[in-house]
């Protein structure tokens, strides 16, 4: 009963515009009305953005998967000379940019030997041969690599980069805010007050960020809140963040957990992202870890976004993600047309670029009816 009053009352809030508090995002995982709470976060992110649902054609590079550290959760990360490991020529990098393509997300394993010119190389050669593409690059964990390794301060290795074509930086890396997790998954990894650093840096300099959430593996509901209060906190110091995704972790060959997330728990956890991130302006359902069905349903629990067409997923497959590796143009508009909503396409830095409202039929929330 405690739940549901919760849901009640958290309705009557958002409707006087009131934040969530900490006891009341945790009362809604436990809250048994998943319909309700859906509806609720669909009517927040209506309010922002009607019918519309986003995506945006782009091509994900992971140019190796060498990497110096172990990570307990990782499947993808591998050490030069085994027989899955590989490494990219700026040729091999190239060949996965189109002309076609708005948006490259690029990330990878922290390679032991690769010079910093190397990297500045790789985006002037991409923005020399597709000029059209924005460069979203690197995560926190990557930036603070570099910085170490090239003796850079934060700012001049974000500078650099901005410099060469650099347009914004993902939200990978967070995993999630606790050092008990860190400590216990990837504890030679940078934590949270060192990306929420990174991220602030960012925005200071003008390069907007996402954020993202780890969720499924061995944190609580409250490290799962806490994750998000923190983001809310910076993003009403600096504005800095365009999206906020939650990641499904994949279990692979980690064992960590059994299986994954459950489908309710994937929409829970959109909605109250939703609820919580009142400052954030988009919630991606990110279809590689939560299939495409999920993530066309979680368009009514209060996400506004699909991300995009990916090219070749290779981190989230590396642990047997069963999506698809890549979508096309014509796909995600039929996922979003299919939950009744309206498709548009973006850039990465969510300016729109075609509204896909022909033939479409009128919209109503499928939690709402």
């Amino acid at each position: 009963m405690a739940s549901v009053l919760s849901v009640d009352r958290v309705t009557q809030e958002a409707q006087q515009h009131e934040r969530l508090t900490r006891e009341e995002a945790l009362a809604l995982f436990e809250a048994s009305d998943v319909i309700q709470l859906g509806r609720l976060a669909d009517q927040v992110k209506r309010t922002r953005w009607g019918r519309r649902a986003h995506f945006v054609i782009n091509r994900q590079i992971n140019p190796t998967n060498v990497c110096v550290l172990s990570c307990r959760f990782c499947d993808f990360a591998t050490k030069r000379g085994r027989a899955n490991a590989y490494e990219m020529t700026l040729e091999e990098v190239l060949a996965r940019c189109s002309p076609e393509l708005r948006e490259v997300h690029i990330v990878g394993g922290l390679h032991p030997d690769w010079e910093w010119d190397y990297y500045l190389e790789m985006f002037r050669a991409i923005k020399a041969a597709c000029p059209q593409i924005q460069i979203k690059a690197w995560t926190a964990v990557e930036i603070d690599y570099f910085s170490k390794k090239f003796r850079l301060p934060i700012e001049e290795v974000l500078r650099q980069l901005q410099a060469v074509g650099l347009s914004a930086l993902p939200g990978g890396g967070a995993e999630v805010f606790s050092e008990r997790v860190r400590k216990a998954l990837f504890p030679f990894k940078i934590g949270a007050p060192r990306w929420l650093e990174i991220h602030k840096a960012a925005h200071r300099l003008g390069i907007p960020t996402n954020a993202t959430l780890l969720y499924g593996h061995m944190e609580t509901h409250e490290e799962r809140v806490d994750h998000l209060l923190k983001l809310r906190a910076l993003q009403d110091e600096t504005g800095g963040f365009m999206s906020f995704i939650p990641l499904a972790y994949q279990p692979g060959r980690t064992q960590v957990v059994a299986r994954q997330a459950s489908a309710i728990d994937d929409v829970k956890t959109i909605a109250i992202s939703r609820l919580v991130l009142d400052n954030v302006p988009h919630i991606k359902a990110y279809w590689v870890t939560m299939g495409e069905e999920i993530a066309s349903v979680a368009l009514h629990f209060g996400a506004d976004d699909l991300d995009g067409t990916i090219g070749e997923e290779r981190i989230m497959h590396a642990a047997d993600a069963a999506s698809p590796v890549s979508l096309t143009r014509d796909r995600l508009v039929e996922l979003i047309r299919e939950s009744g909503c309206i498709p548009v396409e973006r850039d990465a830095l969510y300016h729109t670029l075609h509204v896909y409202d022909d033939d479409h039929a009128p919209c109503e929330s499928a939690v709402s009816q």
